[in-house]
C-alpha cells in the first residue's frame, strides 16, 4: 500500500532535451509523467483524470495552446499550465497571462530557468493565479499582483517574453524591476497574499517606463536603514546587520541597483509609488556600438 499519493503531470510532444529535464526536476516515485502527441490527446487525457502539471510543445504555437489552456480550464479551473512555444508574439503572451497560464517560455530559453519555474509549480500546494490584467496591449499593460515572491518570479518571466530588446537592456531591466517589484510586496505588502501591488509598463519608442504603487503607507529615503542606499559613509555592509536585527531577508541592494541599472528612479509623495525609467539607444547607435 502506498504511504502517499504519486502526483500526475502531463506533457505534450516532449523531445529527449525537456523529457531529461523533467527527469531531474520531478522526485522519481512522487510523479507519474504522461506523455502524448498532440494537444487533442492532452484534451481527452485531462476529461478523464486531473493532472497537476501540464507543459506544451514547442512544436504548437502559443495560439494553440491558449485554446488548450481555454478548454481545460473551463472544467479545470486551477489547472496549472506552462507553455512552451517556437516564437510568442506579444498578443500570444498577453492572452496567455488574461487566461491564467502559470507562465510563457519562447525559443531560446534557458533549460535552468525553466526547471525553476517547473518547481514552482509544483511545489505550490494551494495555488490560484495572482496576476490579473485589467488592461492591455503590447505597449501598455495595467496589473494587479499579489504580494507573493513566486508571483513576482511569474510576472518576471512573462515580462521577459514582452519586451523586445537587446540582451543587455533586457537582463538591466528585468534585474532593476524584479528588486523594486519585490521591496513593494515585502514592505508596502507585507508579502501577504491578499494584498496586491499596481503594475503599469509602457514602451515607447526611445523609452520603457513601469510604475509600480504599493499598499503601504509610503517611506522616505531617510526612514530606510535596511536599505543599502543609506548606509554611512565607510560602512557599505551596515544595511546587512539592520536587516538581520529586523528579520528581514537578505537583500536591501534594491533602489541602489535600480538607480545604477536605469536612467531614472521616481519616488512619489507618500514612497509607496515608484516609477522606473530607461531610455532606449537608437538602431544607429547600436550598430555604431557594436
Amino acid at each position: 500500500m502506498a504511504l502517499f499519493s504519486v502526483r500526475d503531470a502531463l506533457v505534450v510532444d516532449a523531445n529527449q532535451e525537456l523529457k531529461e529535464l523533467l527527469g531531474g526536476t520531478l522526485k522519481r516515485g512522487a510523479w507519474a509523467i504522461h506523455y502524448v502527441r498532440s494537444n487533442q490527446e492532452a484534451l481527452l487525457a485531462t476529461r478523464s483524470k486531473a493532472f497537476e502539471l501540464i507543459i506544451t510543445s514547442e512544436r504548437t504555437s502559443g495560439h494553440e495552446d491558449i485554446e488548450l489552456l481555454r478548454k481545460i480550464r473551463s472544467a479545470r479551473p486551477h489547472t496549472r499550465l506552462i507553455i512552451l512555444a517556437d516564437v510568442g508574439t506579444p498578443d500570444e503572451i498577453l492572452t496567455a497571462m488574461r487566461e491564467h497560464a502559470f507562465s510563457f517560455f519562447s525559443k531560446p530559453y534557458s533549460l535552468e530557468r525553466l526547471s525553476e519555474m517547473i518547481q514552482m509549480a509544483t511545489a505550490t500546494p494551494c495555488w490560484d493565479d495572482g496576476i490579473e490584467v485589467r488592461s492591455a496591449t503590447p505597449e501598455w499593460i495595467l496589473l494587479d499582483v499579489r504580494c507573493q515572491l513566486r508571483t513576482a518570479d511569474r510576472l518576471l518571466q512573462f515580462m521577459k517574453e514582452l519586451t523586445e530588446l537587446a540582451e543587455k537592456e533586457r537582463e538591466e531591466v528585468g534585474m532593476a524591476f524584479r528588486e523594486i517589484l519585490l521591496n513593494a510586496m515585502e514592505h508596502g505588502g507585507r508579502f501577504d497574499p491578499q494584498a496586491y501591488v499596481q503594475v503599469e509598463y509602457v514602451r515607447a519608442r526611445r523609452m520603457i517606463s513601469c510604475r509600480i504603487s504599493d499598499p503601504g503607507p509610503g517611506f522616505t529615503l531617510d526612514e530606510i536603514p535596511h536599505a543599502a542606499i543609506a548606509n554611512p559613509a565607510g560602512d557599505p555592509i551596515h544595511h546587512v546587520k539592520v536587516r538581520d536585527d529586523l528579520g528581514l531577508r537578505p537583500g536591501g541592494l534594491g533602489i541602489l541597483l535600480a538607480q545604477n541599472l536605469l536612467d531614472q528612479v521616481i519616488y512619489g509623495q507618500k514612497g509607496n509609488e515608484v516609477l522606473l525609467i530607461k531610455y532606449l539607444e537608437r538602431p544607429e547607435q547600436q550598430r555604431e556600438r557594436a
